[in-house]
């Protein structure tokens, strides 16, 4: 490990190390809590195959983790990469457990057990100085490689290294018999990429160690164009391993070099010019690169691999004064009461990373922490259309079952959880909520002030929502405005709730659009109040219940399930369309979400 000096107040390290690893949840919690201690920042990827690490933090805290974390045998040997900057680089800090510390999905390829010969910073530079005969295989992101690359280097052509494989099978016949040197940011990548191509026949290919940056430390820029890209906010690194003036296309996420943020095509967080294209064309190819990053993420569903899950859960004012188990047991309706006692006894609820007890008193506004291990969460439908997205806000068209955000059995498996992977680093805000069975319309801002805006237009009704609804049997009148108040969360029982004279306002304009044969009638709903299941509630209330309800059942009866499953028939009640002011512009907005089979 170096260990450079710097009056640059920030140390900057990457690090790998491929060796089996166990106990990982342990390590994880280990290395979190000792990573947090010095006020470190960055990613840790742990797998059963090793360590992947980018931190950040002051120098002496840095130098501190790495030296407790050598202690531990198992990272003998780790090579250490490092920079400084003036600023912390990254937002926050993550240890995350994976199944492999770089995605590549062949589990032939096994860096633990055989490497492609190595070569050095300094050898590869003699070797270009005397003109030798080599191939320079950039295995990076076609994106980084606009930011710089070795001299005469041939780009693989990924957008994602998983897709290395498949570029590898189009490389030209004759290059199995030449000398190839295969490299990248940091080396892991080559960890794997020249292994793979030794299987497939390539007789001479080397990796360099310890990627660009180790040759920027070793060598300096000789040979080298441009900056090197890294996955922080320092965007790219030039070969004194110094921050450059390189910026980060929010919108498409290349990345930008000094002339490129010249151009009057770049507009920060709108376009560059790279993905420029007239106003009429630039949402619908946003919507499509977007789509494409959705159905990667939920292919296959994050949540079906057992993981460790670390949930925090707010206290609510209607459960002010209760103990700690009456307060679980109503929020958290998808374990019994003796379940929550089980995982209170376990530790498994903590309060300032403290054991507590089941008869703790809670207060509104505390935050818990329930710990779920090995958990796996129930399939979703992930046919996520997004209809419209600007810089502040966008709407999705959601699919059925699938809950807004964490709750319950879900947490990876939410549609907030899948479009905060696609618009990251933005954090996205849902506006309002619809059930997890409705499918529709659902608005998301992009900042904490488009939320301020649009948040209480829902609340105070400025914001027109009109829901599509198949209900069993006909209404008394062509249009019926309820004003059954419903009972709140506190008084709920079974996870249903009811109307009561003593329950909250709530205020439904229902209207008849056609009587069908088969004895049910399509509906519109507007509600002017936004209980929770507020449509499903007084529709029940009438005895006319939506078809395929699983918990507002005809004949005033109530089912046991809260969730349906993706295979069970469909909820027939749909966001249908919003009618808004646009919170910047002012300009009137009247977004439709498609008609439902079940309603044509």
């Amino acid at each position: 490990m170096t260990t450079a000096v710097s009056t640059l107040p920030y140390l900057n390290i990457a690090a790998y190390k491929f060796i089996t690893l166990d106990n990982l949840p342990a390590r994880r919690e280990q290395y979190y809590q000792a990573a947090k201690m010095n006020q470190l920042r960055g990613t840790i990827l742990l797998s059963p195959e090793g360590i992947n690490m980018f931190l950040a933090g002051k120098i002496a805290n840095l130098r501190t983790f790495l030296s407790e974390l050598l202690t531990d045998e198992a990272f003998n040997g780790l090579e250490v990469k490092e920079s400084f900057s003036q600023n912390q680089p990254f937002n926050r800090l993550l240890v995350r457990l994976k199944n492999e510390i770089i995605a590549f999905g062949i589990e032939e390829v096994d860096p633990r057990k055989v490497t492609a010969p190595r070569i050095s910073p300094h050898e590869l530079k003699n070797w270009l100085a005397a003109g030798r005969e080599v191939i320079l295989l950039d295995t990076r992101n076609d994106y980084e490689i606009d930011l710089g690359t070795f001299e005469n280097a041939v780009p693989i052509g990924l957008n994602h290294f998983r897709h290395f494989p498949e570029a590898v099978s189009k490389l030209p016949e004759d290059w199995k018999d030449k000398t190839i040197v295969s490299f990248c940011t940091g080396g892991i990548r080559c960890e794997k990429a020249a292994p793979y191509m030794q299987m497939q026949g390539f007789k001479h290919v080397y990796q360099l160690h310890g990627g660009i940056l180790k040759y920027f430390e070793d060598c300096g820029g000789e040979h080298y164009k441009g900056d090197c890209f890294v996955f922080d906010q320092r965007v790219a690194l030039d070969p004194n391993l110094r921050e450059t003036k390189a910026a980060l296309c929010f919108a498409c996420l290349s990345p930008l070099k000094e002339e490129d943020q010249q151009s009057p095509l770049y507009q920060v967080g709108i376009s560059c010019p790279k993905c420029y294209v007239s106003p009429a064309d630039s949402m619908q190819k946003r919507i499509d690169i977007l789509h494409e990053d959705l159905h990667e993420i939920t292919t296959p569903l994050p949540g079906l691999t057992p993981y460790d899950n670390y949930r925090p859960i707010s206290v609510p004012k209607d459960c002010d004064q209760q103990t700690l188990l009456e307060f679980l047991t109503n929020v958290g309706r998808f374990r019994t009461q003796e379940e929550w006692l089980a995982c209170i006894n376990s530790g498994r609820i903590l309060h300032d990373n403290n054991r507590v007890s089941a008869d703790r008193i809670v207060r509104s506004g505390e935050r818990f922490q329930s710990i779920e291990p090995g958990m796996t969460e129930p399939p979703v439908s992930t046919n996520i259309q997004i209809i419209y997205d600007d810089e502040a806000m966008f709407v999705v068209n959601k699919p059925a079952p699938l809950p807004m955000h964490p709750c319950g059995r879900f947490n990876k498996h939410t549609l907030e959880y899948f479009l905060q992977q696609v618009y990251n680093p933005v954090k996205v805000r849902p506006a309002h909520r619809i059930d997890a069975n409705t499918t529709g319309l659902a608005l998301f801002t992009k900042s904490r002030a488009i939320a301020a805006i649009v948040q209480p237009g829902f609340e105070r009704g400025d914001i027109k929502k009109t829901y599509l609804a198949r209900i069993q049997g006909y209404l008394l009148e062509p249009e019926i405005t309820c004003s059954e108040q419903i009972i709140s969360k506190a008084q709920r029982k079974a996870g249903a709730r009811f109307t009561d004279p003593n329950g909250q306002t709530a205020i439904t304009i229902f209207r008849e659009l056609k009587r069908l044969n088969d004895g049910t009638s399509l509906i519109t709903a507007q509600p002017l109040t936004g209980r929770t299941n507020q449509i499903r509630v007084h529709l029940w209330h009438y005895g006319t219940p939506i078809i395929g309800d699983p918990m507002y059942l005809p004949e005033k009866k109530l089912g046991s399930t809260q969730t349906i499953t993706p295979t069970d028939s469909p909820m027939s009640l749909h966001a249908w369309k919003l009618t808004m002011k646009h919170p910047v512009t002012n300009a009137e907005m009247n977004l439709e979400a498609q008609i439902p089979h079940w309603a044509n």
